[in-house]
């Protein structure tokens, strides 16, 4: 692993825990069908947290724009794993939800990816795993504060 002299091992630490989080999110992203790519179960992963929104609401909490949101929601509405709406005060917004199969398909990720994160908790004695956990609580916290690092779920 190529590390810079100058290199402050905390954040060293934390890019190495990077890699295995993004590693996990990405192996846990294949409990979806093989055609659902990992973009589009992303897009499913945050929207069953935000429910029925505007799909410009929904491009914000991914950081991506609008056209992006459009064009992986257009196929996941041809799977049956989001349905498109209008809002009630104004029907020129487009709003998307998760079907009850894309809630499914969700849950079958989610399971998948506490399964592995569990398992790799369960490599650690009780009172790593607990400090690992409080850590990780406090980072998740620390991201809040920080409107371009927000937790936005993979």
């Amino acid at each position: 692993m190529q590390i810079l002299e100058d290199a402050d091992p905390d954040v060293v630490a934390l890019d190495g825990l990077t890699l295995v989080l993004v590693g996990i999110a990405w192996e846990c992203a294949h409990a979806a069908p093989p055609e659902v790519t990992f973009p589009q179960t992303r897009l499913l992963l945050i929207l069953d947290r935000l429910g029925r929104v505007p799909s410009s609401r929904l491009a914000a909490a991914m950081g991506v724009n609008a056209s992006s949101v459009t064009r992986l929601a257009d196929r996941l509405e041809g799977l049956g794993y989001v349905a498109r709406g209008r809002d009630e005060r104004n029907r020129s917004v487009v709003t998307l939800e998760v079907t009850e199969a894309g809630h499914e398909l969700v849950a079958q990720v989610l399971d998948r990816r506490h399964a592995a994160l569990g398992a790799l908790l369960d490599r650690l004695p009780a009172t790593q795993r607990k400090a690992a956990a409080t850590a990780a609580r406090r980072l998740v916290h620390a991201a809040e504060t920080v409107p371009a690092l927000g937790p936005v779920p993979l």
